[in-house]
Formats: C-alpha cells, sequence, structure tokens
C-alpha cells in the first residue's frame, strides 16, 4: 500500500515537474532566438547632397524590433543622425512592432559634416534574450561621399541663332561627372552628350524649338550631379518669329473608302461606324499614339558623330507640303478637325530610291501608323532624321548607312 501511494507521488512530482519544465523550455527557446533584425536601406546614391532623404525599413518577425540607430562617420568624428527605441510588451512578451519604416533626412551642412568620404552607420537590435537581454544585433555599414557643392557650368559656344520650329546646338562644359545635364527649352529637356571632345568634362547639346515657341521662350543648361546638387547657367540666344502656312483640306468620302481600309488593324471599327468618324479617330488617337512610339525609338542614341558636313536632300524631288503646316480638314462643306503638320512633304516618281541623308545607325525601321513604312536612322548626340511613307524597307535596326545610301 505504501508502495503505491509513493509510485502516485513520484508520478505526481513527476508530471508537475514537466507541467514547469515545458513552458520554461519552450519560452527559453522562444526568447533565446538567435535570428537577427533585417534592414532595408533605400538610398538613391552613394552621393548625399545638402538634403537628402533615407527610406530605412527594420523588421525582426520573432522577436520585434527593439532599437534602431544610425550614424554618420566622418574624419574620425561619428554623428548620430537618426536614434529610436520601439516599445515592447515586458519581459515575456517581446517586441510589440515587427516591422517598421522610416524617412530619415541627412543635412550635412545643418549637422556639421563636411564634404568628402564617409560611412554611414546603421545598427537594430530585436527584444531577443540573447546578449544577456541586448538581443539580436544586426550592424550595416555603406561608404558614402558627403557632396554639397553644386557643378559649375561654363557655356563655350558663342553664336545661338535658332527659328521657331529649328533646332539649335550647345557646347558647355562641367565642373564634375553629373548624373544629367542638357538644354531645357521653355520646360522640354534636351540631354547633353560627351565624348565628342577628349575632355569628358566637355558636353554637347542639340536643342529645338518646337513650332509654338517664339521670342521670349525660356533656354537655358541645368546639370545635376549624383549628390541632387544642382545648377543652370544661361547664354545668349536669338529667336526668330516665323509664320507657318495655313491649308484647307477637303476629304471626300472617295479618299475615306480608298484610304481608311489600311487602318483596319490600327483603329478596328465596326462594320457600320461610319468612314469619317473612323477618319478622325486615325487623324486624333492615332497620330498622337505614333508621335509617342517615335518618341521612345529616339530616346537612346550613341555618343559617335556619324555624319560629316551637309545632309542630302531627295533627289529629283519637289517639296509637296512644309514643316508646321497648320491643316484644316472639311468634309461636306463642314470643318472637322485640326492638325498640324510635323514634317516635310517631299514628292518624286513612284518607287524612287530614298537615300540615306547622313550616315549613321538605323534606330527603327518598321510600320508606325500614319506613317507607313518609316525608317529612323540616329545620326549621333541626339540627332535624328525620319523617312516615312516608303514603299518598301530595304535596311535593318542597328545596320550602318552611309551618306547617300539606298
Amino acid at each position: 500500500m505504501k508502495t503505491n501511494k509513493k509510485n502516485l507521488k513520484s508520478r505526481l512530482i513527476a508530471l508537475a515537474c514537466l507541467f514547469v519544465i515545458i513552458p520554461v523550455a519552450w519560452l527559453l527557446v522562444v526568447r533565446l532566438e538567435g535570428e537577427k533584425p533585417s534592414i532595408i536601406l533605400e538610398l538613391p546614391s552613394p552621393s548625399l547632397g545638402k538634403s537628402q532623404e533615407l527610406s530605412v525599413k527594420v523588421s525582426d518577425a520573432k522577436s520585434g524590433v527593439r532599437k534602431i540607430w544610425i550614424g554618420i562617420m566622418k574624419d574620425g568624428k561619428e554623428v548620430v543622425v537618426f536614434e529610436k527605441e520601439l516599445p515592447g510588451r515586458g519581459l515575456i512578451g517581446g517586441g510589440k512592432i515587427r516591422q517598421e519604416s522610416f524617412k530619415i533626412k541627412i543635412e550635412p551642412i545643418k549637422m556639421g559634416i563636411t564634404d568628402g568620404k564617409a560611412i554611414l552607420r546603421m545598427v537594430a537590435r530585436d527584444f531577443s534574450w540573447r546578449k544577456w537581454l541586448h538581443g539580436n544585433k544586426t550592424y550595416f555599414e555603406k561608404a558614402v561621399m558627403i557632396d554639397t557643392k553644386p557643378p559649375e557650368v561654363d557655356i563655350l559656344s558663342k553664336v545661338h541663332n535658332v527659328s521657331q520650329g529649328g533646332s539649335g546646338l550647345v557646347i558647355y562644359r562641367l565642373s564634375e561627372s553629373c548624373s544629367q545635364s542638357g538644354v531645357y527649352v521653355g520646360g522640354k529637356f534636351f540631354p547633353g552628350h560627351s565624348g565628342y571632345f577628349k575632355d569628358t568634362n566637355f558636353y554637347i547639346a542639340f536643342f529645338a524649338l518646337n513650332y509654338m515657341q517664339g521670342p521670349g521662350t525660356e533656354i537655358f543648361v541645368k546639370a545635376t550631379d549624383f549628390a541632387g546638387n544642382n545648377s543652370r547657367a544661361g547664354f545668349p540666344y536669338y529667336l526668330k518669329k516665323r509664320v507657318f502656312k495655313k491649308v484647307l483640306l477637303e476629304i471626300s468620302d472617295r479618299f475615306l473608302n480608298w484610304k481608311m481600309p489600311e487602318f483596319d488593324v490600327n483603329i478596328p471599327q465596326d462594320s457600320k461606324t461610319p468612314m469619317v468618324d473612323k477618319f478622325l479617330k486615325v487623324n486624333r488617337e492615332l497620330r498622337k499614339a505614333n508621335s509617342r512610339q517615335i518618341a521612345e525609338v529616339v530616346e537612346k542614341t550613341d555618343k559617335v558623330l556619324y555624319w560629316d558636313g551637309a545632309f542630302l536632300r531627295l533627289p529629283n524631288s519637289a517639296r509637296k507640303a512644309g514643316f508646321a503646316e497648320h491643316r484644316t480638314y472639311k468634309y461636306n462643306g463642314q470643318s472637322i478637325d485640326r492638325q498640324v503638320h510635323l514634317g516635310i512633304d517631299l514628292a518624286a516618281v513612284a518607287h524612287s530610291p530614298v537615300p540615306a541623308s547622313g550616315k549613321g545607325k538605323v534606330a527603327f525601321a518598321g510600320y508606325i501608323g500614319i506613317y507607313g513604312k518609316t525608317v529612323i536612322i540616329d545620326h549621333g548626340f541626339g540627332l535624328f532624321s525620319t523617312y516615312s511613307h516608303l514603299s518598301a524597307l530595304d535596311v535593318k535596326e542597328g545596320q550602318i548607312v552611309s551618306k547617300g545610301e539606298i
């Protein structure tokens, strides 16, 4: 009988120990976890300017984030940029926040940090019981360049005479390598390119005035360095005003029935849709889409001056329409649309060979909506020429063509 009582007592004690040991063991395993916090830094550039915003995301899925610290080490001196402790749930509960994002503004001048090489340091801790309750630690550092001085822009070209709807060239020098530089014409940006001169700080930038920009249009060069500092420089220029021709075009049913079917792929219409409605859709919507397509093609250019000398014109041709003609379209006696013609129409004998106006690389060869079969040639440094309404395409993209080559 006594033996049975002793056995029962031993079992109860063992069971009680299990009820204590298992939770304690589980707690120790959970609270002594060794996974370090994660730090994700979003830094657009390793160069920090006068005012730079950092995006930082810290996370710790198991114990929660306890603390985040950010500093900059420069010339043996450390400046604390950001420091924050996050709330917890007591000794056992861990942290309340598993993930936190911060946006931190760094202003070196106000912080007393001088220009030059520096180290951006970051430390994150969690609520783990590791390291005598100090938690797991993640240390992250990144080499950065403090640069609070804007680049200097010197205009080297002297004469800048441009007609309304025409183009010009600016040559300038930068004091440092920049992430972006070029010419602004009334808000429109034309990038500059180095590579023409041996000195890589020398740039050339082709720019254009659209048909609506005349005298009074603001033109200047702007440069932005890798730290986000920017500067601008004006230069003397003369803009010649032009008056563009106005043309009235009569649209007939015969023309619509002949021309509109070729756009069925671009502008699918119900068979009951009037041809004039399809014409308006082509003349408005497809025209805009085609302009965007051409703009995308000419965004990339080779830093090579392919051409030499004057450009050629289509031989034995007659000019039928000029650039920036203001066209009014009439149908059945009523004005139905207005558009501006952004090209020059040259008429020649059908299937006449079309030579390249200057040496360059074929940037595009294919079909573009209202322009039909089209070739676009990159002549280098942002200068392009376009050949549309061709009967055939005898070149391929990437092909180098010589001046006068068919």
